[in-house]
């Protein structure tokens, strides 16, 4: 098993880094997407980062451009976009790729410890994908834009949340505040 912190990767803005500069706080890492039906969840990500940094809480976002092209534009357009729109503060990262063979080591290794996401209802939002004429991934990959890992302030992946499980769903903050506590 990697060590999330070692894993390298790079800032939106192209430079080299790591997840080492937040050992010891809370994580969500998401795949976000900038034309999708669910890219509305920045906004929520967004107030859920400002009401609980202070506590420890970082928010990581990871667009993707892995589901039907929802995330077309450059590093450069997608953190206008987010800054733009939703005015996203919290740290974004370059594009990768987040499901199939070429997925980056991060995503392989959030998969690995959480093959399974907490669904509201399982199933039904894959059979939504189906009849909007989606090809979904089969489990464990991830199934669409804005799955969420939770990880806690050890590194250990801790939950893993369906991409229709908004922020600021209860079960997503009662995650996230049991973490902050520990």
């Amino acid at each position: 098993m990697a060590n999330l912190y070692d894993i390298p990767v790079n800032k939106i803005t192209g430079e080299g880094t790591s997840l080492s500069g937040y050992r010891g706080k809370v994580l969500l890492i998401v795949n976000t997407a900038s034309k999708c039906g669910l890219t509305p969840q920045y906004d929520a990500l967004e107030k859920l980062y400002a009401r609980h940094k202070a506590d420890g809480l970082e928010v990581l976002g990871f667009p993707a451009n892995d589901f039907a092209g929802q995330e077309p534009g450059s590093n450069e357009e997608i953190a206008g976009f987010c800054k733009g729109s939703f005015g996203v503060t919290f740290p974004m990262f370059q594009k990768i790729t987040v499901s199939g063979p070429e997925s980056h080591p991060l995503y392989k290794e959030l998969v690995a410890e959480k093959p399974k996401a907490v669904a509201k209802e399982p199933g039904v939002f894959r059979q939504r994908l189906v009849s909007f004429g989606m090809t979904p991934n089969p489990e464990p990959e991830l199934l669409w834009n804005f799955e969420k890992f939770l990880v806690d302030r050890n590194g250990r992946v801790i939950e893993r949340f369906s991409p229709e499980i908004v922020p600021d769903d209860p079960l997503v903050i009662a995650a996230i505040e049991q973490a902050l506590k520990s």
